[in-house]
Parts: C-alpha cells; structure tokens; sequence
C-alpha cells in the first residue's frame, strides 16, 4: 500500500472530511437525535466497544435503533423483536451511522476500511482474516458496496484483506462515491431471512 497516502494523506483526508460532513450535517443529526429520543427514550446514542486498529478496542458511535427489551428470563430478545420502525428506517439508509464521524474525527476509525465488527470475533479470525485489522476500521468499505449483508462473512473478509492490500487514494474515492449508490438503492442492509446478520461463529476447517 502507498506508505505516503497511508502514513499521511489518508488520515489528513478522513479528518477534514469528517469535519466538513459533522458540520455541514449538524441540523440532521438534532433532528435524528430528538426524533430517536421520542421513539426510544435515553440513551439517544448507541456506544459499543469495538475493535480497531491493530484491534485497539474503542467506543463506536451509532444512533440507537432497538428497543432495550427483555424476555421473562432476563435475556434481550432477538434483534427483529427489538428493532423498531425508525430503526430499520435509520439502518435502511445508513442515517444511524452518522455519529461514527465522530470516531473518524477522533482518529478511532477512517472514512474508508473494513467494518468495526465485535470484540469477541478476534478469537475466532483465521491469520488471513485477522489482516483486516491493519488498517482503520471504516465507516464504508470493499465489502459494503460489495454486497454488504447478502455476502457471505468468508466473501466479506476477502473483500476485506484485498482492501489492506490495495488501499490507496483512488480505491477510497472509488468506494466513497459508489456507497453514495449504494445507500440510495436501500440494497442489501440485512442479512436474507434476518432483521441484521448472523453472527459470525468462525470459519470452518477445511
């Protein structure tokens, strides 16, 4: 990967832009934020440990779109149970995820790199799909505008190692203009026959 755009020019990217897209969609956050305060209550904002760089774990920021419910037994009910009208109109076009401009900001995560996915997947990464994380995880990547959740988790790590591979300034542009499709199209947000994805479990022996 160019050591140049990697060292310097993709982080000084991700910020400027990241500020001027914090600013410039302030007034739709407020909204957001008091529509999902009035649909859902407190806390308006979701925050969950993540692996990043390196898997450095940090806070990803999201707006909420469950509903904090549980069955008799204490255990929170499945993610269809949970999610609500506003939710899946949030995640339908990637509105929820606005609040992680914050984390690109903070230089937790970039515009561009493979998905922050959850702490307790890093034991079950083969080697190769542990490369994901050597770079920023992104808000968009490879894989989201590969497919997103109609590909397989094995068809989504791919996409993700040939991103740490490639990345250079011309695949971040390529990705950031063709996720601004994507988000229009609605396509692929859950998993077919699931309200979200499957969670992944590890990747069989051969």
């Amino acid at each position: 990967m160019p050591r140049v755009y990697m060292s310097i020019g993709k982080r000084s990217g991700d910020l400027i832009l990241a500020v001027l897209a914090l600013l410039a969609s302030a007034p739709l956050l407020l909204a957001i934020a008091v529509v999902v305060r009035l649909d859902l209550g407190r806390p308006v904002l979701f925050r969950q440990r993540r692996p990043g760089l390196n898997g450095t774990p940090f806070t990803l920021l999201k707006f909420r779109t469950m509903r904090d419910a549980h069955d008799a037994t204490g255990n929170l009910l499945a993610d269809a149970d949970r999610l609500t009208r506003l939710g899946r109109i949030l995640r339908s076009t990637s509105l929820d995820e606005l609040p992680e401009l914050w984390n690109v900001v903070k230089g937790e995560m970039s515009l561009v790199g493979p998905r922050p996915l959850l702490m307790r997947y890093l034991d079950r990464y083969t080697k190769e799909q542990a490369r994901r994380h050597a770079v920023r995880p992104g808000i968009t990547g490879l894989a989201q505008i590969g497919g997103r959740n109609a590909l397989t988790w094995q068809q989504k790590f791919a996409l993700d190692i040939k991103y740490v591979d490639a990345c250079s300034l011309r695949l971040d542009i390529t990705i950031l203009a063709r996720t601004v499709h994507h988000v229009l199209a609605r396509k692929n947000v859950n998993e077919p026959g699931h309200a979200t994805a499957q969670e992944f479990m590890g990747t069989p022996s051969a």
